[in-house]
């Protein structure tokens, strides 16, 4: 519950309560620190998993005032507030150098060095064949790299070098997301890649084979005739994957002349 400002209360009830026990707290109304903000904290809890448009919002002090915040029990407790009772129970203890913050508690230089941990665990992730974990790995340093990028001018020289730094994460997360079968997510993040280095040999392979998977026979060409064009010494791995896209072709040009026949008679 710390991430939802209760964190003063939450530290204080559990000096007093061991592990897998249940304690009541009851925080006195009088306590405005700890309870002036419950109500809002509710409301995010209870709507956490409806979807954006079933989610009741306020938007000012004026309807806030006029309308409350859409539950008549929280309203009442904004209006009147009174003693809560909470029962807490303390299910894991920590040390604080093994607790992993989420990023919104991180600071600048934390998320900034947190990203070659997490790359280095993707790598480790995917090494073991766990595409899906690590493909979640690269997607939380990419996440960091976003968010410091957004203090920064686009154009100026801090945002390209986050950006620099993006794009093999980038690559790393479309290699498993290729392994995952999911093609179009691929392209939409080589695409990325090759918007900003043309000539990313990685970028186009994978975007390649991904026209394959994703059946754009024209565009997969294009993409893995450039590698060769960049890197002949990949030109018979190039080959093996052309190879593959002609005979599909052939299949489903039989495919679709046994069906057109089928049709006629």
């Amino acid at each position: 519950m710390a991430k939802y400002k209760q964190s003063v209360l939450w530290a204080v009830a559990s000096k007093h309560i061991k592990l897998s026990d249940h304690a009541p707290v009851i925080p006195r109304s009088n306590s405005g620190i700890l309870l002036s903000g419950y109500p809002f904290v509710s409301k995010t809890l209870r709507e956490a998993g409806k979807p954006q448009d079933q989610r009741r919002h306020h938007c000012c002090g004026v309807t806030l005032q006029n309308e409350g915040i859409g539950y008549q029990d929280l309203n009442q407790l904004i209006k009147d507030p009174c003693d809560l009772e909470f029962t807490i129970e303390l299910m894991k203890v920590e040390a604080p150098e093994d607790y992993e913050k989420e990023s919104w508690q991180m600071n600048e230089e934390e998320k900034l060095g947190a990203v070659p941990a997490l790359r280095e665990e993707g790598n480790r992730l995917y090494r073991g064949r766990d595409y899906v974990a690590a493909a979640s790995k690269y997607a939380q340093a990419i996440g960091l790299l976003e968010q410091l990028m957004l203090s920064e001018k686009p154009g100026d020289e801090e945002f390209l070098k986050l950006e620099k730094e993006k794009r093999p994460l980038l690559l790393n997360f479309s290699q498993c997301k290729l392994q995952e079968r999911d093609f179009y997510a691929v392209i939409e993040h080589c695409t990325t890649v090759l918007d900003k280095e043309p000539d990313n040999v990685k970028a186009l392979f994978r975007r390649g084979k991904a026209h394959v998977g994703a059946w754009n026979p024209a565009e997969a060409r294009a993409d893995l005739r450039k590698v060769t064009d960049l890197d002949p010494s990949l030109a018979a791995t190039v080959l093996k994957e052309l190879k593959v896209l002609d005979e599909m072709e052939r299949r489903k040009d039989l495919e679709d002349k046994e069906k057109f026949e089928g049709k006629m008679f």
